[in-house]
């Protein structure tokens, strides 16, 4: 569920016209629903009463400020991915002291920056790794806290380039090597065993995978429990989200419309298919959710340029490009486009949707039929909310989108589109050259 939807003809963010969003701040333009990331968090929580649970939002999807204070007010505590993220969490005012730390490139400055802020725990993704944590922990004279991360081998059933659990995959240690690793990570004086992780993808819209990979995993957790202690199972995130036919219409959504047994994973059975099979370990569950908590609460706001008609294909150019939302070009992945005033009247267009970047992999779609708009006239990007900005650049020397961020009926800009000043003022033109 999101909370972008037609009032009468526009577009509505909540309570705010998305038209009135982009005629203030312009476009390409980033709008976050408050609201959605709110009921997003409080499903999933939901879902998993019973269990003592500790929610970190993966904030490599949406790492905006906003966003994260957002979280903490709910609640979340965090999983970063870098000595950037984790200054992140300390600029939001969040808490540095609930969050875990994941990756499998660690440099010894980001995990010396963790250790003096008391992260909660280190997720190990090798047995390299626990020789350089041991070692930063040694030399501040404090114990490191660990979990490592264990490749259970199951396919998730994904795009390839988000998968994270097989074993052809750069992530953790292998299961029939992982009693060795926690034998080997026991004997360093400098690490305390606190856990055990796993993450086996990204965009996962089937139970089956989360279940295979608990069971195989949850059992080696309950011996590392009589064994060494540990306090916490991790069991990752991947939860996808519903990219085709995402807008609602009405109260429902597309997929609430389906028959039982053919709709997209929901928290709900998710939960009931988790719930039973981690209730009796008696560990803390930690969960890493990023695109589900985000995903569907944002969109990319978008002006036309103008129709390009051509020989048998139609092309409509928008000032968006693969610079503000890489995921169609990257993953082939699709978002519903619409425009931001809607009229039954118009003829319907079919056309390829690019941007202006000099790239023929600047396509957002093809072959897409919408509305017939016209130059000037507003579209969105739907559930572009996880790794839309995040995942921008500024290829072609285009600027950083803008950030809006709506509650209720009130919207405020949380990051100010990118200047040419600002996006060159750390170059030099060095003096051999003048």
């Amino acid at each position: 569920m999101h909370h972008f939807r037609y009032t009468g003809p526009n577009l509505q963010c909540e309570s705010v016209d998305l038209a009135e969003v982009a005629r203030l701040y312009g476009t390409p333009t980033y709008v976050y629903s408050a609201a959605t990331m709110a009921d997003n968090y409080a499903r999933l929580a939901g879902s998993l009463t019973g269990l003592d649970v500790q929610l970190c939002y993966a904030m490599k999807a949406n790492s905006n400020l906003a966003v994260l204070r957002h979280f903490a007010n709910l609640g979340a505590a965090f999983d970063l991915v870098s000595g950037g993220e984790l200054r992140r969490v300390i600029a939001a005012g969040a808490d540095v002291k609930r969050s875990v730390f994941a990756g499998v490139g660690k440099t010894e400055g980001e995990i010396k920056l963790a250790l003096e802020n008391g992260i909660f725990s280190f997720h190990v993704e090798s047995e390299p790794e626990l020789a350089r944590i041991n070692h930063v922990a040694g030399q501040l004279g404090v114990k490191a806290p660990i979990a490592i991360r264990i490749n259970p081998d199951v396919d998730a059933h994904t795009h390839a380039k988000i998968t994270t659990g097989k074993s052809d995959n750069k992530f953790g240690i292998p299961l029939k090597y992982a009693a060795a690793a926690y034998e080997a990570a026991a004997k360093y004086p400098y690490l305390a065993l606190k856990g055990v992780q796993m993450h086996i993808g990204s965009q996962l819209t089937e139970v089956g995978p989360f279940v295979e990979a608990v069971g195989k995993v949850a059992p080696f957790a309950a011996e590392l429990k009589a064994k060494f202690g540990i306090s916490y199972f991790s069991i990752g995130g991947g939860i996808g989200i519903v990219y085709r036919e995402a807008l609602a219409s009405g109260a429902q959504t597309w997929w609430d419309t389906q028959p039982e047994g053919t709709r997209p994973l929901t928290p709900e059975v998710y939960g009931a298919a988790l719930v039973p099979r981690l209730k009796g370990l008696g560990l803390k569950i930690l969960l890493e959710p990023g695109r589900f908590m985000v995903g569907n609460a944002g969109v990319l706001l978008s002006r036309v340029e103008h129709l390009k008609r051509g020989a048998g294909k139609n092309f409509l150019i928008v000032d968006a490009a693969m610079n503000d939302l890489v995921r169609p070009a990257m993953y082939e992945s699709y978002h519903e486009i619409v425009p931001l005033h809607r009229d039954s009247s118009r003829r319907a267009l079919v056309a390829d949707v690019v941007g202006p970047i000099c790239e023929s992999g600047d396509c957002f779609a093809k072959d897409r039929q919408l509305q017939e708009v016209g130059e000037g006239e507003l579209i969105a990007f739907m559930s572009a909310g996880a790794y839309g900005y995040a995942m921008s650049s500024r290829y072609n020397t285009r600027g950083m989108a803008a950030e809006v961020l709506v509650k209720d009926s009130a919207f405020e800009l949380i990051n100010g589109r990118e200047t040419f000043e600002q996006m060159t003022g750390g170059e030099k033109i060095p003096a051999f050259l003048k």
